[in-house]
């Protein structure tokens, strides 16, 4: 495959358009970690909710494991504080859960951000690149050769618009098939212009 044109205007654009592809990338993921970090701030209050729920059932326990120690009243006297406990380990368990919900909701509104750019490079700027490397890495390859001449011109003869044709002669679809030599250049040279490439160098 070849990478870019022969000639400079196409080339030049080429290079430009492959650089600005590349940019466009990079911001959409910049800007898709920006909105994930922004949206992941959601769960803050809910990491500070966590701990201190964490802290606060971890005091009542212990609180509880010392009153317990009390002679006669000890198991009677825990119980508000195990209730306390387990309304503290809820409360952590809210917050874990915002978290949760926080980094979850992050990770699908970035990745909706990051997704519709990245298709629109791999399902249509891709392809079209791919294909114009395949067309000038095969037409590389053929302009040397007169088989290769004859088939870029039949190329030229199909496919390129008729003010094109008409400027190398009026009867320039005759003299192909008559099978003039400066015709077919002028008609491969034609089509090698339309993808940027310059005519084979004459031995």
């Amino acid at each position: 495959m070849k990478m870019y044109a022969d000639r400079l205007p196409t080339a030049v654009r080429q290079v430009f358009t492959d650089l600005f592809v590349v940019l466009w990338i990079y911001a959409w993921i910049r800007a898709g970690i920006w909105i994930n970090d922004l949206v992941e701030k959601l769960g803050v209050p809910g990491q500070k909710l966590q701990e201190a729920g964490v802290g606060i059932a971890g005091n009542m326990n212990d609180i509880s494991g010392k009153v317990g120690r009390v002679p006669l009243v000890g198991d009677e006297l825990t119980a508000p504080f195990t209730k306390a406990a387990d309304a503290a380990d809820r409360l952590a368990e809210a917050g874990r859960q915002q978290q949760e919900m926080a980094d979850n909701l992050a990770l699908v509104v970035s990745l909706a951000i990051i997704v519709g750019p990245l298709a629109l490079v791999l399902f249509v700027w891709l392809p079209l690149r791919l294909r114009w490397m395949r067309r000038a890495g095969v037409a590389c390859k053929v302009r040397a050769e007169p088989a290769g001449q004859d088939l870029l011109a039949l190329r030229a003869l199909a496919g390129r618009p008729l003010n094109e044709l008409t400027k190398l002669g009026p009867d320039i679809a005759q003299s192909w098939r008559n099978g003039d030599a400066e015709a077919v250049q002028a008609l491969a040279a034609l089509e090698l212009k339309e993808m940027g490439l310059k005519p084979a160098k004459a031995r």
